[in-house]
């Protein structure tokens, strides 16, 4: 196995790594004994504690706050074609054993020994999401490797997250294998979607929120159905094949309104109708114009993305949330989301009591989740975990 170049830690900053976390920041490492700028960005290198003793490999970037990536704690494992092999393998196997259909997030980063690394599955069409420069080494690699595990026909690069820039990477979106590919089937709860994976938000299709969709239809009661930032309809249009007599789904991307009237369409769910909008300004016009409705579902972005977004977040979060209860029928069903990490699940939960206070609406918490098993949580890596789903009984 080739020597790889030491990068070594300053004093104590080796126990985060010896309890299972998988990052390393630029600040913790010893730049006397390892100059960071004298290693190219996605370098493979082992990291060595301030007394000598190894502790992992992995690979660094030296412009990045996270500067450094753990991909095994097997001092004799080299990472090569074989380890990266595995590694697929291992979360094929997974996944296969969960779902009976091959619809699911095939790589979840860390969680999946793969740091860098995203992947979602659409039956035989793959999308690939590479955010690190230490994988953007391997990205030729890496298809071959999930053409061969997976037997995918297709496979489209989504390098076009913001994190990229942080890595000093491009931005791109292209096809990498197989024919080129735009648009793609997906089938969930009984629906058949139509998902543009080379234009569509992310990866095209938000597979973390598939088992809290599932849940939904016991908190149904074939009223009307509020959507908020629905993207495609996921939501709203489980809720009308449920048996929600009038559904309206809300966003503020026309394309993406388009998508959820042909997916209503395709799937004979004529009760479904859009309102293109800012979700604040479209909540307030139902609001004025004397609308109600039996369930209001909230799915928003991310409004807290780093530390520094937390107070603005936390008030957009208790501001959409107010908007949405000032909207249900009394005896009706709040159900809530966050994507945000920073933001706690303690501290969801209180923003939305705030706003219940502040619309005098009363609630009773049903039934929380998360993320579903395909997007796993590394128990050392509280990062791993962000998503959050409240079912609220509202008074």
């Amino acid at each position: 196995m080739t020597q790889l170049p030491h990068v070594i830690l300053q004093k104590d900053q080796h126990r985060r790594i010896l309890a299972g976390h998988d990052w390393i920041y630029s600040n913790e490492i010893d730049n006397q004994k390892s100059r960071l700028k004298s290693f190219e960005p996605g370098s493979p290198v082992d990291f060595v504690s301030q007394h000598g003793k190894w502790l992992a490999r992995g690979y660094l970037n030296p412009h990045s706050l996270i500067a450094g990536r753990v991909m095994s704690r097997n001092h004799d494992e080299a990472i090569d074609t074989i380890f990266f092999t595995r590694r697929v393998e291992a979360a094929l196997a997974l996944r296969s054993g969960l779902f009976t259909t091959p619809f699911y997030r095939l790589i979840y980063g860390e969680s999946d020994g793969l740091p860098g690394l995203v992947v979602d599955r659409f039956n035989d069409v793959l999308v690939m999401q590479v955010g690190t420069a230490g994988m953007e080494r391997l990205v030729d690699t890496l298809v071959e490797i999930l053409v061969q595990v997976t037997g995918a026909r297709a496979i489209v690069l989504r390098n076009d997250t913001g994190g990229r820039e942080l890595e000093g990477l491009a931005s791109e979106v292209r096809t990498v294998h197989g024919p080129e590919t735009e648009q793609v089937d997906l089938q969930e709860g009984g629906l058949t979607f139509s998902i543009p994976v080379a234009t569509g938000q992310k990866t095209g299709w938000f597979f973390d929120q598939a088992d809290n969709r599932r849940g939904l239809q016991r908190y149904l009661r074939g009223g009307r159905v509020l959507d908020v930032f629905t993207y495609l309809g996921a939501w709203g249009l489980r809720a009308a094949k449920s048996g929600a007599k009038d559904v309206v789904c809300v966003d503020a991307s026309a394309s993406a309104l388009g998508g959820v009237t042909e997916n209503a369409q395709r799937n004979g769910l004529s009760q479904v109708r859009t309102e293109q909008g800012d979700a604040f300004d479209v909540l307030d016009t139902l609001m004025a114009a004397g609308e109600r409705f039996q369930t209001v579902i909230v799915d928003p972005p991310a409004f807290i993305k780093r530390r520094k977004d937390e107070k603005t977040g936390a008030a957009a979060y208790e501001r959409i949330n107010a908007a949405a209860l000032r909207l249900i029928e009394p005896g009706g069903t709040l159900v809530t989301a966050s994507c945000s990490h920073h933001l706690h699940r303690d501290e969801f939960v209180r923003l939305v009591q705030r706003a219940a206070r502040r619309t005098e609406r009363s609630l009773r918490l049903l039934e929380q989740g998360g993320q579903g098993p395909d997007h796993p949580i590394q128990p050392a890596m509280p990062e791993t975990e962000y998503l959050k789903a409240l079912y609220f009984a509202v008074g």
